[in-house]
């Protein structure tokens, strides 16, 4: 049967990806990146319904149903504040399909041999085949059609993309399980390890190598399971070993995890929209993840092995104490203020925050006084997370700057608010040799001539790490539910 229709939608459907993707590195064009990407995957699966692998309709039909109603659910009913955990449970079901889809492919391989056998025919088939052998292959339809027409170097190929779609789908599934459990605060954000710690991880490695050269020797599916077994352990135990403060990177590293078991499956499958899809995916995500990595000083193959994010010795005392201040200090200050600086952070998406936020910057900005947004690339729990919820509370683009394009402007800064943030305007990252966020760029928002921190209360935060621009001179700590905290303002603005 001629599949050209699938093929001509695949290449149309991948077009759409790549503009999708494109779209989304900047918020004026990321709406309509976002309707690329939703042309594309209807596209897409609609010529897989009537491509090569057609057939089960009924149940197709469904379970699309089934997928809809449950993406439509999340869609409506998870908060902002949410957005990140949702990011890395969803990586998790891509790689627990990368192993599913590998499992299969290896059934396929056994179920077709043990029928050729009983026909007494060859398999894997020779280069050259009696036309016996090649009718008998001709009668398996769907992927063991595929399987049962292969030379035995095609074979092995096969096996070793699923075994490849299988480990890295494993290693996904319990890494996104484990930095979904941190980011929602059901496990422990510290970083931790097993006794043994890396060596536990390299034994890991050498195992899965050794069973995956067994695998190909045709040891049986055992060798498989126990692959699979130990991918799933690097997988819990690298995540595990990855501190609170350093899940922005380890969101964007499982996205390129996901991406390369998606590219793997389609190898196995002969599918070369998924196979292009996967390879988009897998390497956007590791370009994010070095550029986050850089963002934070890390080194990219540390974040690979993990266990990165903890001291490295006694951190320095913090000395002082901190002073609040009332809604009425702030607005007196920001009266008097011709240059303002919002720092946001996480604190303000749990909050809810950016409506007043955004209210603020107008009121500010109607009365000629320069106000602008500085954020750290890894604000917040995701990337791009502060600039999501900003352009959702309509604040002008042009306004958001980036670390690099503000640093040097805190010197001659009036006023700088700082937002729900803790690590990314810590000072210790400069000071401090043995703290676990030494040497990380950060927002240095100490240089401006008033700090007003909106935070709930004087714990450490998320990630657990004392900041000591808490306590020095030129800063004010503004308590309270920051929505609350910056609606108070508004009325006091003259």
């Amino acid at each position: 049967m001629d599949f050209g229709f699938t093929i001509a939608a695949y290449a149309v459907a991948t077009v759409l990806f790549v503009l999708s993707l494109g779209g989304l590195s900047g918020q004026e064009s990321a709406k309509r990146a976002v309707w690329y990407g939703i042309a594309g995957m209807a596209i897409a699966i609609i010529a897989t319904m009537v491509g090569p692998g057609q057939g089960l309709w009924g149940a197709t039909l469904v379970l699309i149903a089934l997928g809809a109603g449950v993406g439509y659910q999340l869609a409506t009913k998870v908060q902002m504040t949410q957005m990140p955990e949702l990011v890395a449970i969803m990586h998790s079901l891509v790689g627990l399909a990368a192993v599913f889809v590998g499992f299969n492919a290896d059934i396929e391989i056994g179920r077709v041999a043990e029928a050729f056998a009983e026909a007494e025919f060859v398999f894997p088939r020779p280069e050259e085949v009696t036309m016996a052998g090649m009718a008998f292959a001709r009668e398996f339809t769907g992927f063991a059609g595929i399987v049962a027409t292969k030379t035995a170097v095609e074979i092995t190929i096969l096996r070793v993309e699923l075994m490849l779609g299988i480990w890295i789908g494993a290693v996904t599934f319990t890494g996104s399980v484990i930095a979904y459990g941190k980011l929602a605060g059901k496990v422990d954000t510290s970083a931790r390890q097993l006794p043994g710690g890396h060596m536990l991880n390299a034994a890991a490695a050498a195992g899965s190598v050794l069973f995956a050269a067994l695998y190909l020797g045709d040891h049986g599916t055992w060798t498989l399971v126990v692959l699979t077994l130990l991918a799933l352990f690097i997988g819990y135990h690298l995540i595990m070993g990855i501190g609170g403060a350093d899940m922005p990177v380890v969101v964007s590293m499982l996205n390129s995890y996901s991406g390369w078991a998606a590219a793997a499956i389609g190898f196995s499958l002969g599918n070369d929209l998924l196979i292009v899809v996967g390879a988009l995916v897998g390497a956007s995500g590791a370009i994010l993840s070095y550029i986050m990595c850089k963002a934070m000083n890390r080194s990219f193959i540390s974040v690979i092995l993990g266990g990165f994010g903890g001291a490295s010795g006694e951190q320095m005392a913090v000395e002082g104490e901190q002073i609040a201040i009332d809604a009425d200090g702030v607005a007196n200050a920001l009266n008097d203020a011709s240059s303002v600086i919002i720092v946001p952070g996480y604190g303000m998406a749990v909050a809810q925050a950016q409506q007043a936020v955004s209210e603020l910057t107008n009121k500010l900005r109607a009365k000629g006084k320069s106000v602008r947004f500085a954020i750290h690339p890894v604000a917040g729990r995701l990337p791009g997370h502060m600039n999501v919820l900003l352009a959702e509370a309509k604040v002008p683009y042009d306004i958001v700057m980036e670390m690099d394009e503000i640093n040097d402007d805190f010197p001659a800064t009036d006023v700088v608010i700082v937002i729900g943030s803790n690590d990314i305007v810590n000072p210790a990252a400069q000071d401090d040799p043995n703290s676990p966020i030494a040497g990380m760029p950060v927002l240095e928002v100490w240089k401006a001539k008033q700090v007003f921190v909106s935070k709930r209360g004087q714990g450490t935060g998320y990630s657990g790490i004392e900041n000591p621009l808490f306590y020095k001179d030129n800063t004010r700590m503004f308590y309270g539910d920051a929505k609350d905290s910056v609606s108070s303002l508004l009325s006091k603005i003259d």
